[in-house]
């Protein structure tokens, strides 16, 4: 497994910084992750650099608000014939990869 965070919790990337807090991924957002040949180290360093994939405009400006304010981030990415979502909570304690219909 990969270990995504500094030891304060922080994932740098680019010279921009969104605390990812604890990484996490349901079983089903690994298992289309492994099948598509995705990894996922690479969907966080979008997430974290600030490109949050294939999300509608109004999402993307929701998100620029959220780093903001801290409010909650949310990306969404395809993945081989699906798509995972990485969503960091507005506390920036959590990231978790999971499958839109997961959540």
């Amino acid at each position: 497994m990969w270990s995504p965070t500094t030891s304060s919790g922080t994932w740098a990337m680019g010279g921009k910084r969104l605390a990812l807090g604890r990484v996490v991924a349901t079983p089903a957002a690994l298992a289309l992750l492994a099948e598509g040949g995705t990894n996922p180290v690479a969907l966080l360093n979008r997430h974290a650099e600030g490109d949050w994939g294939d999300i509608p405009p109004a999402d993307a400006k929701e998100n620029k608000r959220s780093l903001k304010h801290g409010f909650r981030i949310i990306s969404s990415y395809p993945v081989g014939g699906g798509k995972v979502w990485i969503i960091t909570e507005a506390d920036r304690s959590s990231t978790c990869i999971l499958l839109p219909e997961d959540y």
